[in-house]
């Protein structure tokens, strides 16, 4: 490894992966991976909600030299067809491209992920589980079972944590491999990705889950509150755009009406950890303050202890890519569109890694920094 490269290595204890949910787009996570995993960067701690939950179990449930090539295999079989797309300067034809490809999606399903019901679920009986979804995901199920090996994930080897939704109560619960508690299978994965209507509810003992997006697109609080003195290189990668163009057409209204709804909960998590951040630092300086009988004070030494620890980097990247993108980019699952994102995603990581700003975020210093290196 070239020097330039070894100076790059983060001196943090942990190097975390939060991977947000979003369909096929997902696609470019696994190429931020793969070059992560050239770059000798591979992290010990992934946590993911729905398609980010997937490419989290293809990464811990495998040995690290076959996570890229599980990866390969997973979005391979989900991808068929279309891999010619017309030319880049074609842009009509680039989105009707897209356009078909999300058609074929909806009548006939994804290949080793979920197809059609048939008879429609408007005609099972009520409280039957083919009345609760458009889609039938048990293909899903043994596509996780073939390329991921749970018992490699339980032995926590890599910790894993997925989010997913309680449908009665509505709050988000994640399962993770290192609360002692769980035992983590294909079905915790599939309930982290049960987005309704399309998905079907996953029963997991008494309860019933849905996608873990319903209730927030991003698993970076999850990790932030880890514990106050939590020292990791937070890798956030993020499948939808908070920021855009003001739309010109309906189609382009809808797409980024779907950008602001999937990325909120990342401002929200973003804003509220710097404002946490602030708070934490004037706590430090107002106790410096105290006189020695008041920093004594219990109070004022459970304050301190709180405030004090936490070294946090977490470094953004965000897909981008949204020239011939449609609202039903999310289900474009083209081989062609697929390739593409794929490729985004170690294109961003290989230029954050170059952006000479990369060299602080590898510094653990204590307190929260937040870095978006790319334009």
């Amino acid at each position: 490894m070239a020097a330039a490269a070894r100076s790059s290595i983060p001196d943090h204890r942990h190097t975390v992966l939060v991977l947000q949910g979003g369909g096929a787009l997902g696609a470019y996570q696994a190429g931020v991976y793969e070059e992560l995993h050239e770059r000798g960067l591979a992290p010990d701690w992934v946590t993911g909600v729905s398609i980010g939950a997937i490419n989290a179990a293809l990464i811990a449930g495998n040995r690290p030299e076959d996570r890229v090539a599980q990866l390969r295999r997973f979005w391979e079989r989900v991808s068929s067809g279309f891999a010619f797309p017309p030319p880049h300067d074609f842009v009509p034809l680039r989105r009707a491209f897209s356009r078909l490809s999300t058609t074929a999606v909806a009548t006939f399903g994804v290949p080793g992920f979920f197809v059609p019901r048939v008879p429609s679920p408007v005609l099972m009986p009520r409280g039957a589980e083919a009345a609760l979804s458009v889609y039938d995901t048990s293909p899903l199920e043994q596509t996780l079972t073939e390329l991921v090996d749970f018992d490699l994930i339980n032995a926590g080897a890599m910790r894993m944590s997925v989010g997913a939704v309680d449908v009665q109560s509505g709050n988000s619960v994640y399962f993770d491999n290192a609360d002692g508690r769980t035992r983590l299978g294909p079905e915790h994965v599939m309930a982290s990705g049960a987005l309704p209507p399309g998905f079907p509810p996953v029963q997991i003992g008494a309860a019933w889950y849905w996608d873990g997006g319903l209730a927030s697109n991003s698993p970076l609080w999850y990790v932030l509150d880890e514990g106050s003195d939590l020292n990791a290189l937070v890798f956030q990668i993020d499948l939808f755009s908070a920021r855009g163009a003001v739309p010109q057409s309906i189609d382009e209204v809808l797409e980024r009406s779907k950008d602001i709804q999937y990325s909120s909960k990342t401002r929200f998590n973003t804003s509220r950890a710097k404002d946490d951040e602030e708070v934490r630092e004037a706590t430090l300086r107002l106790i410096e303050k105290l006189p020695a009988r008041l920093r004594d004070d219990a109070s004022a030494k459970l304050l301190a202890k709180r405030a004090q620890g936490r070294k946090i980097s977490i470094v953004h990247l965000i897909n981008r890519r949204n020239e011939f993108a449609t609202v039903t980019k999310d289900v474009d699952f083209s081989r062609a569109t697929v390739e593409t994102l794929w490729e985004a995603g170690r294109t961003d990581l290989r230029r954050t890694l170059a952006h000479p700003h990369w060299r602080h975020a590898a510094i653990a210093r204590d307190g929260l920094r937040t870095y978006d290196l790319l334009p």
